[in-house]
């Protein structure tokens, strides 16, 4: 029989056991291509959240034009990558990758097309979005489908169609997966049968003191006809089972990790995950948070092994980094917010540095302002809408055209465009008849922190920073000081008209004069200045029945030419209604809200503890007050927040 050949074999070497073991790592490695990704499993899963493991495969796409391409499948903070195809309209992958499905987890998956060539950089020019849940809903072994591939730029605009499936598998067919995996590294000859000799072996080597005792035991238990030979599938349901009541194997039979860290379901979720071999289709590579970062392919993962990677999550992502990273809310998963190198680098010797501090002190702060009314003033005139089209394909996967009330010829200046309204009903104001929940005043880059001490500890590190120092004598009080505080950060292409978080009265606007300097994580990160509390700045007071006493703080910053609100002092807003907008450039909303007045959704706190913007839109919830007689915030789900 087969067995005994393979038994053989491994007496006539002179060292029978080492040979054995050459012989599972050789194995090994051949059928654990995506062990390297098996960290996913590394943060411990809810037994009461886990849902199961999907299995995504990229079959191929049809374009509407000839290039080599290649695809992205991102979820949560993990994105993977398939091969190049040939030159063709017509790409085949057929590439599939393995990924955890929790119920309170990420669940949208969004797959990304890259066309790439020696002429341009690799550039995206189609996705689509597939949510898991759906297909967790479908009773079907396999979901296939072909999906309509988006223009980044359009939600409207298709650029071809991709075929992908989905399969996702329950936790007891799971559990025995991984067991049929780990009793195949020693079926040498792959008929699907094993020798107690064998399982012996396996049990030796990567088992526990009790799967020693029990070999026998449980061999026995699926061997009935006593011919020493058992049917594989038979023996890993028993495995399986005894693993679910009695763990037996103490160590990842592929990366060595110890196991029982966790739980009996974390175990089985990451020897699952290293030994993801598919079913002999190719294997997405990993390592990436993002799709921009896995575009990049080789380089960054050679990165990821010397350990120099400039991709990180949290707080040196935002102060050095030349790409900021940001958790999308609405399908949680990480995106990259550019910045052009040369101006990074600028940035960086202006505020991290003290030769940067000297600089300022001589006069840098009088030519950031300067610089600012003059470019406002070029925005304004009727040359300038020539650059509209060039800073919509600088970030064409981010400003959907779409959602713009107004048809883009009619706008006469870049200004006109950058101020831009957007179409009714676009951005939804969450439980908007419920003044008891707050929600956010700007498209942009959340941080939120419980107390001034929690900003400056993560986040805000000039060393002048306090909410008097923000609001300036004639506003701060008492009730504000080290309340909490919430940083709504706006890039150059966001939507750029802020609107009210809280329904109240406007009590007053007090203007502050000051500096621009860029409101950029570089510059808020840096010791060496205090951009908040010295850039000009417009602080409104909103006096609200449920949270108190609000300050809204539009804050100038480098290349904003002006702030203009709608409203006026005396008007009484409603949460969501239209504030007021600034002109180019970016620029930031501080809101500050009374000690113990507010408790902020726990996704945006849970983010910022890690030093980790939210992107977020308005009318987002943003937390629920404190003084409404314990009443909870509803689920984001149920606030029609897409």
């Amino acid at each position: 029989m087969g067995h005994s050949s393979s038994r053989r074999a491994g007496a006539e070497a002179p060292s029978p056991l080492p040979s054995r073991f050459a012989r599972f790592r050789r194995r090994l490695r051949d059928r654990a291509a995506a062990s390297a990704d098996a960290a996913e499993s590394g943060r411990a899963v809810a037994a009461d959240d886990f849902a199961g493991i999907a299995r995504i495969r990229i079959v191929k796409a049809d374009m509407q034009f000839k290039d080599k391409f290649f695809a992205c499948l991102s979820l949560g903070e993990r994105t993977y990558r398939t091969d190049k195809s040939d030159s063709t309209s017509s790409p085949v992958w057929n590439s599939e990758k393995k990924v955890v499905v929790e119920t309170n987890g990420p669940h949208i998956a969004r797959i990304s097309v890259f066309e790439t060539n020696r002429f341009s950089k690799n550039a995206l020019v189609g996705y689509c979005e597939v949510d898991l849940f759906d297909m967790l809903a479908k009773d079907l072994d396999e979901h296939c489908d072909d999906l309509t591939l988006l223009d980044p730029s359009s939600s409207i605009t298709t650029v071809g169609s991709i075929s992908i499936s989905c399969y996702i598998e329950d936790p007891v067919e799971t559990e025995q997966s991984f067991a049929r995996r780990v009793l195949a590294i020693v079926d040498y000859n792959e008929d699907g049968k094993l020798s107690l000799s064998e399982f012996s072996d396996l049990m030796k080597a990567f088992g526990n003191k009790l799967a020693v005792t029990k070999i026998e035991e449980l061999f026995l238990q699926v061997d009935t006809n006593g011919d020493g030979i058992v049917d594989m599938d038979e023996l890993a349901a028993l495995l399986a089972d005894q693993q679910e009541k009695e763990p037996l194997i103490s160590n990842c039979p592929v990366c060595g990790e110890i196991l029982g860290k966790h739980d009996k379901i974390n175990d089985m979720i990451h020897m699952t995950l290293c030994f993801d071999e598919g079913t002999g289709n190719q294997i997405m590579s990993g390592g990436f948070l993002t799709d921009k970062q896995a575009s990049y392919g080789w380089m960054f993962n050679l990165s990821e092994w010397a350990h120099f990677s400039s991709y990180d999550v949290g707080l040196h992502s935002g102060s050095t980094a030349s790409h900021i990273l940001v958790f999308d809310r609405r399908t949680k998963r990480l995106v990259e917010e550019d910045i052009d190198g040369k101006i990074v680098l600028s940035m960086r010797a202006l505020y991290q540095s003290k030769v940067g501090l000297t600089l300022i002190d001589s006069g840098v702060k009088d030519l950031l302002k300067n610089l600012s009314e003059k470019q406002g003033k070029k925005m304004n005139s009727s040359e300038s809408a020539k650059d509209i089209p060039k800073f919509l394909e600088l970030f064409k996967d981010q400003i959907n055209l779409d959602e713009v009330k107004d048809p883009l010829e009619s706008f006469k200046t870049f200004n006109e465009f950058f101020i831009r309204q957007l179409k009714p009903g676009v951005r939804p104001v969450a439980c908007n008849e419920q003044d008891t929940i707050a929600t956010c005043a700007a498209d942009s880059r959340l941080m939120a922190f419980s107390s001034v001490d929690e900003s400056t500890r993560l986040w805000i590190k000039g060393r002048k920073f306090s909410t008097q120092g923000l609001l300036g004598k004639d506003v701060h009080s008492d009730a504000l000081c080290n309340g909490s505080l919430v940083i709504f950060r706006l890039a150059p292409q966001d939507y750029h008209r802020f609107h009210v978080p809280v329904s109240g009265t406007l009590e007053k606007f007090v203007e502050i004069p000051g500096y621009l300097y860029t409101v950029n994580p570089i510059a808020v990160n840096s010791k060496y200045c205090n951009v908040f509390t010295e850039n000009k700045r417009v602080v409104s007071i909103i006096s609200t029945s449920e949270f108190g006493k609000v300050a809204f703080v539009a804050i100038g910053a480098t290349m904003v030419g002006s702030v203009t609100f709608l409203k006026k002092e005396g008007d009484y807003v409603h949460k969501g209604e239209e504030f007021g907008y600034f002109s180019f450039g970016g620029s930031t909303v501080i809101c500050v809200f009374e000690k113990d007045a507010i408790q902020f959704d726990a996704d945006l706190l849970a983010n910022s503890e890690r030093s980790l913007e939210t992107l977020v839109c308005v009318g987002m919830t943003l937390g629920v007050s404190k003084r409404n007689n314990g009443l909870q915030a509803p689920e984001l789900e149920k606030c029609s927040l897409e």
